[in-house]
């Protein structure tokens, strides 16, 4: 059987940025899980003792704080300023962006509109920086259930699908009068989506590797399935099982952008070796 990888996968700038800043901070304690792999977490764990906090309200006694890298709402960092903590920025830039556009438009007197999860802590960290709040959507549905004046400004959440966000966008232009767009999905996302879906046509089986808590990589999983049937989302090795080989002659591998290279390699090993 061959194995393929995609022509774009695994760790992007933010993650990498963060990976980094986590190991030169050893002995601190990020706002929430750093980034969405459990088996990295551990790894900076047991290699730098870098601890994970639930909240900003743990922060009590802790030198170090890392902010994670999709970043914390308006009211977390305030309350992180004043507990004397050192404070380390980890958060991603393409992150920071849409906060900023948040801030700006919501002053300016624009409705913010939101591309993304509400339950996501990127989302509900941009949404903090809305002056008069913002509203989050899925869907052009749910864009028809709100009450918006004619001046809207929409931003999305990096890891989002381009082609959904962009059917938000046109329903927003037909019928609003003014409508200002900032595209935010991550060049990274764009690629490697793009990858994923031209790697999934080709194959007989997809294995995307990442956190299952991952925004981007359940995208990645979705586009996979959306073009190859037999598709499946793993974290490590251990999840990978025989009988899914059976008959395949092409195994197409993609990674989420929070996914380190060592774990990408331990599970191309395991299915290099895999006889069926």
């Amino acid at each position: 059987m061959q194995i393929k990888l995609a022509k774009n996968y695994g760790f992007c700038f933010g993650v990498k940025r963060a990976i980094k800043i986590a190991e030169n901070s050893k002995n601190a304690s990020t706002i929430g899980p750093l980034i969405h792999n459990n088996e990295e977490i551990k790894r900076l764990k047991i290699n730098f003792n870098v601890d994970t906090l639930n909240d900003v309200s743990e922060v009590n006694g802790v030198k170090k704080a890392i902010i994670r890298t999709h970043g914390i709402t308006k009211d977390d960092l305030e309350m992180l300023q004043q507990s004397g903590t050192d404070i380390i920025d980890a958060t991603c830039p393409f992150v920071t962006k849409p906060q900023q556009i948040c801030e700006e438009m919501s002053e300016a007197g624009y409705d913010v509109v939101i591309f993304g999860d509400k339950n996501h802590p990127e989302v509900r960290g941009v949404q903090s920086y809305a002056k008069n709040g913002a509203k989050v959507v899925l869907s052009v549905e749910d864009i028809k259930s709100l009450h918006l004046s004619n001046k809207i400004a929409i931003v999305s959440q990096t890891t989002r699908k381009v082609d959904e966000f962009l059917k938000i966008v046109n329903y927003l232009t037909i019928n609003y009068k003014e409508v200002r767009v900032f595209n935010t999905i991550c060049n990274a996302t764009f690629e490697n989506q793009d990858a994923a879906k031209e790697l999934a046509k080709e194959a007989d089986i997809m294995i995307v590797i990442g956190g299952k808590n991952s925004s981007n990589t359940k995208q990645l999983f979705n586009i996979a399935k959306d073009n190859c049937f037999d598709s499946f989302l793993i974290e490590n090795e251990n999840e990978l099982q025989n009988m899914w080989f059976k008959n395949k002659k092409l195994c197409g591998i993609t990674a989420g952008a929070s996914t380190p290279d060592w774990i990408i390699e331990k599970i191309i090993g395991k299915i290099s070796k895999i006889k069926v």
